[in-house]
């Protein structure tokens, strides 16, 4: 009985870990910036990350909560990662890294 007891609670256990786990994405969602996240907090970010955070400037920009098309996700993730990498000004938010900020310290 004993034995049952703790194969339960080893179960229960593993139940919410992967609910807390699972939350973790929503969570990290409501919080992120999108848009307004600045350059040097980008580039430091995971893949996974630097994906929800495109996709919730692309709905910022956007001004919609539609998903956008993983292949307009993908697009802007290869172009934020190019214009962050050579910002002269890091704290230039997502949203407004561009050629020009290569040059000048916006």
């Amino acid at each position: 009985m004993h034995a049952t007891t703790r194969t339960g609670a080893v179960a229960v256990g593993v139940a919410v870990l992967a609910a807390l786990a699972s939350g973790c994405s929503d969570i990290e969602q409501a919080l992120n910036q999108g848009g307004d996240t600045t350059c040097r907090d980008y580039v430091t970010q995971e893949p996974d990350t630097k994906r929800v955070t495109i996709t919730k400037a692309i709905k910022q920009q956007t001004g919609t909560d539609n998903e956008p098309a993983g292949t307009i996700v993908d697009s802007m993730i290869v172009q934020v990662d190019l214009l962050c990498a050579g910002q002269r000004n890091v704290d230039t938010p997502i949203k407004n890294a561009d050629i020009a900020g290569l040059f000048l310290n916006k």
